[in-house]
């Protein structure tokens, strides 16, 4: 944490903070987009709570998310998904992650748009791939062409995505200038 402090500006913290107010930050994006790296730090340089949202699906449920989708398939998975992220979102402000897929779901999407200030942190396929190639714990990965399955995933999803209300680069840098410019993309919304 002390880096992070080094690096983010108590200004840029404050500014921060007022414009959140009492809402919640939801990260979306897809695997590897650094939705719970990025969001520990945010909120750690916001001074609220952290929550992540499959880490809390897994504690309800007692199962991983890969045993969740193997035993329930996705349709019963996003269902549970939506229940907790709607309890999630009912106290704030923290900065929740979400899964990828949390924000393609219809009705969680609502949920998140109602409860809290959306920030999709966008990366490229290059970037994605060399995060999420090393583990095989992503149960959508599990196909013949896992690339080509994050790529279709991208294709599919990046147009809900773009929904959220802020857009920040993820990108092959520091954590801490993603966290930057989070805080950034936040301070901007003061008065909107």
């Amino acid at each position: 944490m002390n880096g992070l402090m080094e690096i983010s500006s108590p200004e840029l913290v404050r500014q921060a903070r007022a414009a959140l107010g009492s809402r919640n930050l939801v990260l979306v994006g897809l695997m590897g987009a650094g939705k719970s790296a990025i969001g520990r730090l945010v909120a750690q340089a916001l001074s609220v709570p952290f929550v992540d949202a499959d880490h809390e699906i897994e504690r309800v449920s007692r199962m991983s998310i890969s045993d969740l989708f193997a035993r329930y398939g996705e349709d019963e998975f996003r269902a549970l998904e939506a229940r907790v992220m709607k309890r999630l979102l009912r106290s704030g402000p923290r900065v929740i992650s979400t899964g990828g897929g949390a924000y393609i779901n219809e009705r969680t999407r609502r949920h998140i748009k109602r409860g809290g200030l959306t920030v999709w942190l966008k990366a490229d396929l290059d970037v994605l791939w060399e995060r999420v190639n090393k583990r095989d714990t992503r149960p959508l990965l599990k196909t013949e062409n896992p690339k080509q399955t994050l790529e279709n995933l991208m294709n599919a999803r990046y147009p809900i995505y773009a929904e959220a209300d802020l857009t920040v680069l993820s990108r092959d840098v520091r954590k801490e200038e993603v966290v930057e410019d989070v805080l950034a993309a936040i301070a901007s919304t003061i008065g909107k």
